[in-house]
């Protein structure tokens, strides 16, 4: 692959058009506006100062543009991302006058763990990662992180000061707040009115930007009244920060090692499902790999210069091509924006109330939750219902880094599940149909007797041989006995060296029972591994047919060539025995019952 394509914002450059730039700029300063107080928010949600949310929106922007293959979407500080970070990196601070600065050097550590790892998937090719994170999963996930960044934030919503760790002794301690007086009126007064502003906007106007509103509000009214009991931003550093490479002791690198791989998976799956919504939008194609080494490198880019792990937004990205953007200058311009923020105006949001970036943050809550997708998994899937409430439960219950691990688990396990217990059925034919159909769904199916058609719906691997085995057994038990078992081999797509054995154990039990185990739609590759595997010492080589139709004419015509034989030997000796006056004239000869046919293996 060539340099520049894993430099698309190289690309970008060189085929950059003139015509895009008035759209690009005007998208940018209207993300803008949106960057700053959802960074300023979500850094706060992380545990960190809020200014490391600006830090981190600008240079993940410029990271991005630089090596990101899309060409619309956004960057930045996350809400999904915020509760994971602060569970790793807020343990490991010691209390002090430099906890500020302890827990942003462990971020930033975090952010390039995040990258790296990023980086090195994206080169390795490991895209298909995102697909961990199961959508019924992902659900529970998400409704469990909405729920607690919620009751997390009321704190701060309120003005209260809460000692409590985990959900519930967070949503206690707010609650007896509230009701002890503890709780500082002004700060609740402007939290809950810039939490209702912001919803209301957005329900009756939603083209008004109403965070910005909100926040310019906020500020003005904290600015003019001087609120004293209510906190704000404060005074924000002037300038950018420093290029650094952050330390930490090794025992802290292992621990924030293991958070970093549950965010990685959980910025690349968030990214991939947004790219992929947005790609469908604009008729443009998903690089996943190409996707990966972007975000590892805007995370890097974060990590150098004090900022915290990123993900991709949606609503920042629907917010910038709502604008009119067309590229990724759109996310430099903001970038930009934010810079001349920062070295001309620092003081702007000095009076920024917390209150109101707790709004911000419980409001980005609300947009993870997916209530009618729960509704939707009740009412077709009770079984991916139950994973999703399961994963809810691990986030709320264990904790948000715990959760994420639960999340996988439980996606992993449910692809083993249905390859351990897949579907399996017996075929039939139905009248007015071609083909054969499942006799569970057609109860009138016919079936030729002696024969059994079975199917079974996944590979053939370890963990479902038995399974296979104990159910081609019940068929063989069944009335009548069957004298052949065709398996209906389309669906399944491997065999790997276990089930090789099995089927050879398998073939010589039925042989010795009289029983013909045969195969129909095997596919090529599968067909090869079963030369490979030298089963055709015992299963009969023309006991493979191209399709069921096929191994059920070899059947029929066995069966009529069986029942000829017999027949011919029942005349032989009936006429043997008048040749021998075994009869006496006047007598019934005695039914001589037919031989049994043994169908022939070689």
């Amino acid at each position: 692959m060539s340099r520049v394509a894993w430099l698309p914002g190289v690309r970008m450059v060189t085929t950059y058009r003139p015509e895009y730039a008035r759209r690009d700029l005007v998208a940018g300063l209207v993300l803008a506006t949106l960057l700053v107080p959802q960074g300023m928010a979500y850094a706060t949600l992380a545990g960190l100062p809020p200014i490391t949310g600006l830090y981190t929106s600008i240079f993940c922007l410029i990271g991005y543009a630089v090596f990101g293959p899309s060409r619309v979407l956004v960057l930045g500080p996350d809400s999904s991302l915020g509760p994971m970070i602060a569970a790793a990196v807020l343990p490991l601070v010691v209390a002090g006058s430099g906890a500020d600065a302890e827990a942003v050097a462990l971020a930033s550590i975090l952010a390039l763990m995040v990258g790296a790892a990023m980086v090195i998937a994206g080169a390795g090719k490991l895209g298909f990662l995102a697909d961990l994170l199961a959508k019924p999963t992902r659900i529970g996930y998400l409704n469990g992180l909405a729920l607690t960044i919620l009751i997390g934030r009321l704190p701060s919503l309120v003005g209260a000061d809460v000692d409590g760790d985990g959900v519930w002794a967070e949503l206690t301690g707010t609650i007896r707040a509230v009701f002890e007086g503890a709780a500082t009126p002004a700060a609740a007064a402007i939290g809950i009115g810039s939490l209702a502003l912001i919803l209301g906007l957005r329900r009756w106007a939603p083209k008004v930007p109403g965070i910005l509103v909100t926040v310019v509000l906020a500020t003005g009214l904290c600015w003019l009244v001087e609120l004293d009991d209510v906190d704000v931003v404060g005074t924000l550093p002037q300038g950018f920060p420093p290029f650094t490479i952050p330390s930490a002791s090794l025992s802290d690198v292992g621990l924030l090692a293991v958070a970093a791989l549950g965010i990685t998976l959980v910025a690349l799956t968030d990214t991939i499902s947004t790219a992929s919504a947005f790609a469908a939008k604009s008729g443009t194609e998903v690089r996943p790999n190409q996707e990966m080494v972007g975000i590892g490198a805007a995370n890097i880019a974060a990590g150098l210069f004090q900022g915290f792990p990123v993900s991709t937004s949606g609503s920042r990205t629907a917010v910038a091509q709502q604008a009119g953007a067309r590229t990724q200058v759109t996310g430099l311009v903001g970038a930009v924006s934010i810079a001349v923020l920062l070295l001309v105006a620092p003081n702007l949001l000095r009076y920024l109330p917390q209150a109101t970036l707790a709004a911000v943050v419980i409001v980005a809550a609300f947009s993870l939750v997916d209530i009618p997708g729960a509704v939707r998994l009740w009412q077709q899937r009770r079984l991916e219902f139950g994973v999703s409430a399961a994963a809810f439960a691990g986030v709320v219950v264990l904790g948000v880094l715990p959760g994420i691990g639960v999340a996988v688990a439980l996606s992993v396990l449910n692809v083993f599940r249905r390859a351990w217990w897949p579907y399996q059925t017996v075929l039939g034919r139905v009248d007015g149909m071609d083909g054969y159909h499942d006799v569970e769904v057609h109860r009138d199916a016919e079936r030729l007797p002696g024969l059994v058609l079975y199917r079974f719906d996944a590979p053939l691997i370890f963990a479902n041989s038995r399974t296979f085995r104990e159910q081609v057994r019940r068929l063989a038990r069944s009335d009548p006995r069957p004298r052949w078992i065709v398996i209906a081999a389309e669906p399944i797509t491997d065999v790997d060296t276990t089930a090789a054995d099995m089927l050879e154990e398998l073939d010589l039990e039925l042989n010795a029972e009289g029983i013909s185990l045969v195969f129909a739609e095997l596919k090529t590759p599968v067909r090869e591994k079963v030369k490979r595997y030298e089963l055709t010492r015992t299963i009969d080589p023309r006991h493979f047919y191209p399709t069921v139709e096929d191994a059920v004419r070899a059947f029929a015509a066995e069966s009529a060539a069986g029942e000829v034989a017999a027949d011919r030997a029942t005349a032989t000796k009936t006429t043997a025995a008048d040749a021998a006056g075994g009869a006496t004239p006047g007598e019934p000869t005695p039914a001589t019952p037919p031989p049994r046919v043994e169908p022939r293996i070689e």
